[in-house]
């Protein structure tokens, strides 16, 4: 078996923005934010730059999630761009089909499309994303077939995605289990997985992944990318004083009570009980939280316990600037 590498100067950095909506601020703030980061990792080096579906969340900016990458790529001009991911049970594969194919002849070469099959919301919301009677993550595979055949010209088929044929973007499959790797495995198709909310399930559902890969046109071996949550500062103090909000963020959610990113000084001196506490320790277990030093060790780490191709960096604290530092800094970490 080759051994796993296991320095980051020789494995791709990516970046998964979910358009954090700060306390005082707005969502169109937000959205602006996104264009500079994009532009600022870019310039670092990173290698994908991709937009997460979620919906009815006040935290979170990137709902319309294929219009916000059409925005990225025309403000970029080589990072790759995409969706991690578009949620297929809420979009009829044709539209996604459609959607995708437009934006890959704008940008040929430069798109990913990552799919999910998680509604990335409550279920009111999905509901009223998918209608009474609607689409359905029960049958995930069948949607997924669909949606790829659209990519492919058909004299037989009754409707046609017109922009889909011939332009067709690599294809992902997103997960948080062994639903997503062993069907990306089998399909032949790279996989993502979310070790940043699922890290119990990592190394089985990567393994799973491996074990059940099957060359295709796609793919020739398993390729795994890990979305992992990263806070890098000066100093371990600081790096752990700017991801407080995002647990208090989290530990909201979790009440459904969900609210966008409070100030750091805010998450520092909230009233947590001891539950709250373990509660937050027990998910930040799986971020990578520090100074340089820190980062680089701990990321390392996964590296070697995984054997991931490629890591794709979350970054959620309050302050812009401060996040874009955290990519600076881990930029400088590959040289």
């Amino acid at each position: 078996m080759t051994p796993f590498v296991t320095s980051l100067s020789d494995v791709p950095l990516s970046v998964l923005d979910l358009s954090p909506v700060s306390k005082g601020s707005g969502a169109a703030a937000a959205l602006r934010n996104t264009l500079d980061l994009a532009r600022a990792t870019e310039a670092l080096g990173y290698h994908r730059y991709w937009l997460a579906e979620h919906h009815n969340m006040p935290g979170i900016a990137s709902s319309a999630t294929v219009v916000l990458i059409g925005h990225v790529a025309d403000a970029t001009e080589r990072i790759r761009v995409g969706s991690g991911g578009i949620m297929l049970p809420n979009h009829a594969p044709l539209v996604v089909a459609e959607q995708f194919g437009t934006l890959e002849a704008f940008h040929p070469g430069r798109i990913d499309l990552g799919i999910g099959r998680a509604p990335g919301t409550d279920q009111r919301t999905a509901l009223a994303l998918r209608g009474p009677g609607g689409l359905s993550a029960e049958n995930f595979p069948e949607q997924l077939t669909e949606l790829l055949a659209y990519f492919e010209p058909s004299d037989t088929r009754a409707v046609n995605a017109v922009t889909a044929e011939g332009n067709r973007p690599p294809v992902w499959l997103l997960g948080s289990s062994g639903f997503s790797a062993q069907l990306a495995g089998v399909l032949g198709l790279p996989f993502s997985f979310a070790h940043h909310f699922a890290a119990e399930n990592t190394l089985p559902a990567v393994q799973l992944y491996r074990d059940n890969f099957r060359p295709s046109e796609a793919l020739a071996e398993p390729y795994v990318m890990l979305g992992t949550s990263v806070v890098v500062a000066e100093t371990d103090e600081q790096a752990q004083f700017l991801a407080g909000p995002s647990g208090l963020t989290f530990l909201s959610l979790r009440r459904g009570r969900p609210i966008p990113l409070p100030t750091p000084e805010e998450a520092a001196t909230y009233p947590y009980t001891d539950v709250d506490r373990a509660f937050l320790a027990d998910r930040f277990s799986s971020s990578v939280i520090g100074s340089p030093e820190t980062v680089r060790k701990d990321l390392e780490q996964l590296l070697a316990d995984t054997g991931a191709n490629e890591l794709m960096v979350t970054t959620m604290v309050h302050g812009h600037a401060d996040r874009v530092r955290s990519y600076e800094l881990l930029a400088d970490l590959k040289s």
